[in-house]
This record gives C-alpha cells, structure tokens and sequence, in this order.
C-alpha cells in the first residue's frame, strides 16, 4: 500500500470509528448524532436564527467553509468570525482567549447553534465562546480530536470526536463531517422547501 493509500484508509478509518456522544456523554450512532444536528440547523433556518461556527488555525478554514455551505446551500444565517481587523483588535487589546466570546456574545441568542471545531478540544478561545453560548441558551455541536477526555467534548448537546493526535488527520475528518451535515441539511431543504 503506498503512502497516499494509507493516509485516505487511515481518514477512512477515523471517521467510520468516530465517536458522538450527547450532552449527557450517552453514545450515539454516527447516523443519529448527524441528524439531530441537521434537525438543529432546520429549526434554526426556520426560526431565521443564526448558526456560528468558529475554529483557530486549520478549523477556522474548516468553520468558514461550513459558513459558505450553510448559506448557500442551506439557506440559513450563519456566521464564522473571520474579520480580521476585529479578531486582531480583540485578541491586541484583550488577549487571543476572547477572540471569539466578545463578538459572540454581542450577537448569539436563545435558538441559535454554535459549531465549535476545534482539533484538541482545549482551545481557550473555542471554550469561553462555548460557555457564552451556552450562556445565551444556544444550542451547542463540537467537533474535537486528540485526546477522548478533552473539556470541549462535554460541552455541546451533541458532540464529535476523531480519536487521533496528528492534525491533518483530524482536520480531514473535520471537514468531512461538516460537509455530511450541510449536504443533508441541503438535501432536506431541497426535499422540503
């Protein structure tokens, strides 16, 4: 098997053996932590909430293009933090841990939906904007690596984890998985109307 071969087999791999779990860390199949996401995204197209979606580094290209796919294809509000003169005003004046929460919390609200990608799941950034969802009673999906005990797992109402520790493996599962949500959301949109 070349080097390529065993790369995809290994993506293959991580995320037919991915774990879900709800916000009460009962385990779900893969096939049922995807649709109550898709159910979630629906609810929030149609209560024209909004979806955020944040991630550093390699996950916030993975929560922009999510961003893009939600709009286009789902025809929902969302919202991935890219700005730069905001994001490098807050994180130069008030430290990269509020990158996310200060601008999230200006504008998340009760029936909104937080994506939260992050590869090792301890992200301060990724954490403090959770809580302020979470605050606002939004609903919360997390997407994480690494390690199976990271603080990000236990946060949202549904939660996927790769069980890997090098990042462009995560990162590819990541991407996937966000493409399986919005395709089925777009799908049922197009079904649906």
């Amino acid at each position: 098997m070349t080097a390529a071969s065993k790369y995809v087999a290994r993506v293959h791999e991580l995320l037919a053996s991915a774990a879900v779990t709800d916000g009460d860390g009962g385990v779900l199949s893969l096939d049922v932590g995807c649709e109550r996401v898709v159910e979630q995204l629906l609810r929030v197209r149609q209560g024209q909430s909004t979806v955020f979606v944040i991630g550093n580094g390699g996950s916030s290209a993975i929560a922009a293009h999510m961003q893009s796919d939600l709009v286009k294809n789902v025809c929902v509000r969302a919202q991935a933090f890219h700005d730069v003169p905001l994001l490098t005003a807050i994180t130069n004046d008030d430290g990269y841990a509020r990158a996310f929460s200060d601008p999230l919390a200006l504008w998340v609200a009760a029936g909104d939906l937080l994506v939260a990608v992050s590869s090792s799941g301890r992200s301060e950034s990724i954490l403090r904007a959770v809580d302020v969802a979470l605050g606002a009673g939004a609903g919360v999906c997390t997407l994480s690596g690494f390690d199976s005990d990271n603080p990000l797992r236990r946060l949202g109402a549904i939660n996927f984890h790769v069980d890997s520790h090098a990042y462009g493996l995560v990162e590819s599962a990541h991407t996937v998985l966000t493409h399986l949500l919005t395709d089925a959301a777009a799908a049922r949109v197009s079904r649906d109307g």
